[in-house]
């Protein structure tokens, strides 16, 4: 397919370069996806400040969400798609053509990597959903979604799906028990869902003063108590509301700030489970006791990437219509606007968000 993309580059801290870049022919066994939306993560921020590796130059965006431009036979095969259909993209892809995807059997791909990830300098380039067009690697995974949902909703599959996997999944949290989510951002909101979903008796949501609208969203979506950590001592009232027994799991979201991991700790009972998923830009928890984590018998899991079950159970979440998860979008913005987007999800602006995504407009 002949022509251009425009795509929003990083190539250095906090720099993005709006360029156009080729747009590749597919073959047999690839695809070409028109993006719809991508989804702004708080990863895409600590890429763009530099806290988090990328190899630049680099196109940002892992939660693409788009319709099949062009596709190969053998790709439509193994997909089930065809041009025209609505697609969420999973993050990660593989090359489809070595060994170890012939093999199937979870080795590591070498040639494999992330979408948003991936340098441009790897061709075809088009790796990242900040842009109008995306290529589809032969060993991409792609999950049709309903084409009539808005796509500031159906783009929503990846902090919902990190619901799923971190609240619920990872820490192993069952029906009946409580949990306490330190954050209440777009995956905050997610969390709680999830925890709802899986039958939480109790959950709890931390943020900042600023965060009110975060918090009363949270609420609407079932939390049972919100705090604010700037005004209320949270692991007081975590322990007030559990009879002194604290929950069975904390759930750490927080981007930067490190006192939440410290906070988990104490808000959990005996044997409990602290998930840590929120990225620290490398800053050491100075103020964590090992003492505590052996006295209360503590499992300490780190969280990332949200697996195939969790991102289809995202996806049916969201085609059935019953939560009003357009009230989590707050924000859209062009592909030549990506840097005020990234920015406004990080607070940099005086634009409230929770969540926001990134819309070519047409050309």
């Amino acid at each position: 397919m002949a022509g251009k993309s425009l795509a929003a580059v990083i190539t250095g801290p906090r720099t993005i370069d709006v360029r156009e870049v080729d747009i590749p022919d597919v073959g047999e066994d690839d695809a070409l996806v028109r993006i719809e939306a991508s989804g702004v993560c708080g990863t895409d921020y600590e890429g763009y400040h530099g806290d988090y590796y990328l190899p630049l130059p680099v196109i940002q965006g892992h939660e693409p969400l788009g319709v099949i431009e062009a596709i190969g036979p053998e790709a439509r095969r193994r997909w089930g798609v065809d041009v025209g259909d609505r697609v969420a993209v999973r993050s990660r892809y593989r090359c489809g053509r070595c060994q170890a995807c012939w093999d199937d059997k979870g080795d590591p791909c070498p040639d494999g990597g992330g979408f948003g990830s991936t340098s441009l300098e790897k061709p075809p380039g088009l790796w990242g959903g900040h842009a109008e067009f995306m290529y589809l690697a032969p060993g991409t995974v792609v999950y049709p979604i309903d084409s009539s949902l808005p796509p500031e909703v159906a783009v929503m599959f990846n902090p919902l799906g990190a619901g799923f996997a971190w609240a619920v999944e990872a820490t192993g949290l069952e029906e009946g028990q409580s949990i306490a989510v330190l954050g209440c951002g777009q995956r905050g909101i997610c969390s709680v869902i999830a925890a709802k979903e899986a039958g939480a008796s109790f959950v709890a949501v931390t943020g900042l003063g600023r965060d009110e609208h975060k918090l009363a969203l949270a609420r609407e979506f079932g939390a049972d108590m919100t705090i604010n950590v700037e005004a209320e001592d949270a692991v007081g009232r975590i322990m007030e509301a559990t009879n002194g027994e604290g929950v069975d799991t904390a759930l750490d979201l927080t981007p930067y700030a490190v006192d939440p991991v410290t906070h988990g700790v104490g808000m959990l009972k005996t044997g409990g489970t602290l998930g840590v998923a929120g990225l620290k830009g490398g800053r050491p928890i100075k103020d964590l006791s090992s003492d505590d984590l052996i006295n209360k018998e503590v499992t300490v899991k780190g969280i990332r990437g949200v697996p195939f079950d969790s991102f289809v159970r995202a996806v049916e979440t969201i085609e059935s219509r019953c939560y009003p998860l357009e009230k989590l979008h707050t924000r859209a913005f062009p592909v030549e606007e990506t840097e005020e987007a990234i920015k406004t999800l990080a607070g940099e602006t005086n634009l409230p968000a929770i969540h926001v995504a990134v819309i070519p407009r047409p050309r």
